[in-house]
């Protein structure tokens, strides 16, 4: 099966059980503070599982680009990708476990053609300090589905602890079969929602010694043991709880939330063991080995696959609607940390050549030209980007050089760290280039000593600067919300209908909104955009909204992303009525209900955001 044909074939399955196929939303989380990328289907849907109403209706599917920042030094083990598409389905407090188990075990069956005597299953075994039951229910609907195909289900618990035990289904804890955007329910911050989750692993194959040749063969083989035998291809989340300053309550609805990756049930279908080793890799790979003079991917598979990996990220990042390009700062600092560690590892293998990222972004390009047309439509920002940013890394490595050239006797570790740092020497490429002149590198252990303290910053920095663990739904930023209509509508009139939104990222603190211009904001045009804000507030004007069809969205003179994907129905909001309507603009909210809400808007800074594109931060003062 090809990945085109999986996709077609899971959106497919779930129209046909009354599910409305939506389009994938963008990798840039619009209105989230939370996090720099979108990383999972369920992460545009919050406010949808929380209670409110989405216009598509209450069963949807997609297949959603997602990417994940946490996973870039985990790449080079066959199994994980940064970049992924998450297959998805969601009831929004419609149908349960009844129906979602039971769908799940037919697709994956029945239309994939998987083994049912590969598959195994996981369910939560419940936590009594935080008063949730085990999950019975669960356990029983697997276990009349093997059943029913012939294939005895033993239940096993605390299988990490005693192993398989000949078993088929088995109970995990919360740091398994719990699924909330914080982890564990001792993590989640007030207001997350979450739940047990039941989990399907697909065994790769016990002939393959996985387990005697890895880390954990001291330890008893089970289906959660990493060691490569069996590999996640989908998780089924029964989001019903949310945590509350004395404990968990139940949600208004309970919710359905399937996420698959599509990369590692692809390779569960070719009976393979490598998610590379599908036609989602193959153009890329073959590029590499034409690059690298004929090196083949099997003895250099980790340069390999960190290469088609990153690059793929990057393109798809940069392709994205939002302008997105190589920086020292947010999703930008990301893009060029991907592409100098693809250089660097096409370095190590041998690839010279100019412009050579350039040609793999183009293949990525073709490759999902069809699927997600934005990469086709930015093509040449992405080409011109990719290309920039590897002539500045080029420049950067030439100064480490010379700097090491500097370098008499040996080596310390910290040196090396530093050499890394800033000049993006890994210490295999220090190690090389020192070697020439008889050098090493001395208490090389030192060198990783360092290369952890800086990771634990960089992800406490993190941490504090996307604090909390869902999109926040609080008054605040509501209002703010509500203020960046007003905003866009304020900068068309003072700065021409060329202005469009190109992002936002909302707290309850304050606005940052990114909209096209090519210039500098004067003073004058800064005063007049907060002057004509103020005073539609002032007016205390009503906020409505409306489902209509895209088509009449469009017709009727509504702002928004088009070069985004909308569902066919979309929400549209109107900031005043009639004779008075100052902004129309498709949203998914929340927002207010009159702008005498509000307060008074100000503007804090005005600056650049890439080319093209400037950037606004703003407050409402009480």
């Amino acid at each position: 099966m090809k990945s085109n044909d999986l996709r077609e074939n899971y959106l497919n399955f779930f129209k046909s059980k009354e599910h409305v196929i939506i389009p994938s939303e963008s990798l840039i989380p619009r209105n989230d503070s939370t996090t720099l990328f979108t990383s999972s289907g369920m992460q545009p849907l919050v406010p949808y599982l929380m209670g409110e109403k989405h216009p598509m209706g209450t069963r949807l599917t997609n297949s959603q680009k997602s990417f994940r920042s946490e996973d870039i030094e985990e790449v080079g083990d066959n199994r994980h990708n940064t970049f992924f598409e998450m297959l998805g389905n969601w009831s929004l407090g419609d149908f349960f476990k009844q129906e979602q188990i039971p769908w799940m075990f037919e697709f994956l069956i029945d239309v994939v053609k998987l083994d049912p005597n590969r598959l195994y299953v996981t369910a939560y075994r419940g936590n009594k300090e935080i008063g949730i039951e085990k999950d019975t229910e669960s356990v029983e609907l697997w276990k009349k589905l093997f059943e029913e195909k012939g294939i005895a289900a033993s239940v096993i618990d605390f299988a990490e602890d005693r192993g398989m035990q000949g078993g088929r289904i088995f109970y995990y804890g919360d740091k398994k079969n719990w699924w909330s955007r914080s982890g564990i329910p001792a993590n989640m911050p007030i207001g997350e929602i979450g739940g047990p989750d039941s989990e399907m692993f697909y065994d790769l194959g016990a002939d393959l010694k996985k387990h005697e040749n890895s880390q954990w063969q001291d330890k008893p083989c089970h289906v959660n043991c990493d060691c490569g035998r069996f590999i996640e291809i989908g998780n089924n989340v029964f989001m019903e709880f949310k945590k509350t300053a004395s404990g968990f309550e139940k949600l208004p609805q309970s919710n359905v939330d399937f996420g698959g990756g599509l990369e590692r049930i692809l390779m569960a279908t070719n009976n393979k063991d490598n998610i590379f080793e599908t036609d989602l890799f193959s153009n890329i790979l073959n590029k590499i080995t034409e690059l690298s003079s004929g090196k083949k991917y099997k003895d250099h598979m980790q340069a390999f696959e960190i290469i088609s990996d990153h690059l793929k990220a990057a393109t798809f990042i940069m392709g994205d609607d939002t302008g997105i390009a190589p920086a020292n700062t947010d999703q930008g600092y990301i893009v060029r940390r991907l592409i100098r560690r693809a250089l660097r590892y096409g370095k190590k293998i041998g690839i010279n050549k100019k412009d050579w990222t350039k040609e793999i972004a183009q293949i990525v390009i073709d490759d999902y030209a069809k699927t997600y047309t934005e990469l086709k439509n930015n093509q040449n920002f992405i080409l011109k980007e990719i290309s920039r940013e590897e002539e500045k890394f080029s420049r950067t490595l030439e100064k480490g050089l010379k700097e090491l050239e500097h370098i008499k006797g040996e080596i310390t570790g910290a040196v090396a760290f530093d050499l890394y740092q800033t000049y993006g020497f890994p210490i295999e490429m220090t190690e090389e280039e020192i070697a020439k002149n008889n050098q090493t590198i001395i208490n090389k252990e030192e060198f990783f000593i360092e290369q952890q303290k800086h990771q634990d910053l960089s992800r406490t920095a993190s941490a504090g600067k996307f604090k909390g663990g869902l999109a926040d739904q609080g008054e605040e930023t509501k209002k703010l919300h509500t203020a960046a209509h007003l905003l866009l509508a304020a900068l068309r009139q003072v700065l021409g209908d060329h202005v469009v939104q190109r992002g936002s990222n909302i707290t309850a603190e304050r606005l940052r909104f990114d909209f096209s211009h090519p210039d500098k904001m004067t003073d004058e045009q800064k005063q007049a955009v907060e002057k004509i804000i103020n005073e539609e507030i002032a007016k205390k004007l009503p906020v409505s909204i409306e489902e209509i069809t895209l088509s009449d969205a469009k017709a009727r003179g509504a702002m928004g992303v088009f070069e985004s994907k909308y569902g066919e129905i979309v929400k549209v909001y109107s900031i005043g009525e009639g004779a008075n309507r100052f902004s129309y603009e498709i949203c998914g909210g929340p927002h207010i209900n009159n702008t005498s809400e509000l307060g008074k808007f100000k503007i804090q800074k005005e600056e650049s955001s890439s080319a093209g594109t400037r950037r606004i931060k703003a407050i409402l003062e009480k």
